[in-house]
């Protein structure tokens, strides 16, 4: 049973041309998902609507069959969403270990050695780490959250080769082993080769690549 489904889905702006047009897809848990397309096709909007930090001009969607718009946006992303930004939105004036805790009833230690991170780094301010390593406290935050489904916006974007693999693979284990939905908007096709299910969003359509 699909844990996300988005039923006839449009959003425009301003009430002009449409950006998705009658979007239909259904994500499943325990699946890694990745959705491709040329830049300003609508990918980070797709992922908003998703998210509940927008509402679609038309259509519906549902979380465990439920519409997040009666639910209630601000709940839905509560409860059920963990984001994951490129530009990583940490705390900057606290350590890796401070930021997993404000998410997390969990220790926060194992999540960040899970992700990585040595002994020494989780305890530095996020600003004293690399690029590499501040995603990797970005997504540690995201697994240390009860949400069943994990929103990530371009998470390699700003991340060398080797780093952009090693994050891939936390987070395609974080849908198999951790059975949560992981969905990424991406450019990467190395990302997209470790995906499940593949979607391709072009001229507001979406489907499966």
């Amino acid at each position: 049973m699909s844990i996300l489904e988005l039923r006839n889905v449009q959003y425009s702006y301003d009430q002009k041309k449409n950006v998705l047009k009658n979007i239909n897809a259904q994500m499943e848990r325990g699946k890694f998902y990745a959705i491709l397309g040329p830049s300003g096709c609508g990918k980070t909007t797709l992922l908003s609507l998703l998210g509940g930090l927008d509402s679609p001009s038309q259509g519906t969607i549902l979380f465990d069959g439920q519409d997040i718009e009666k639910l209630g946006l601000a709940k839905h992303r509560k409860n059920n969403i963990a984001f994951i930004f490129q530009s990583y939105n940490l705390i900057d004036y606290l350590t890796p270990k401070e930021n997993v805790a404000l998410t997390s009833k969990l220790p926060p230690l194992p999540i960040l050695q899970l992700v990585g991170l040595t002994t020494e780094e989780i305890k530095r301010n996020v600003l004293k780490l690399s690029g590499g390593q501040q995603q990797r406290v970005a997504i540690a935050r995201a697994l240390a959250s009860d949400a069943k489904v994990i929103l990530a916006d371009e998470p390699t974007g700003n991340l060398d080769e080797k780093t952009a693999a090693e994050i891939t693979s936390i987070l395609k284990e974080c849908a198999h082993q951790m059975q949560k939905c992981v969905i990424v908007v991406t450019h990467s096709s190395d990302l997209a080769k470790q995906a499940d299910v593949v979607l391709q969003l072009k001229k507001g359509l979406l489907q499966e690549a």
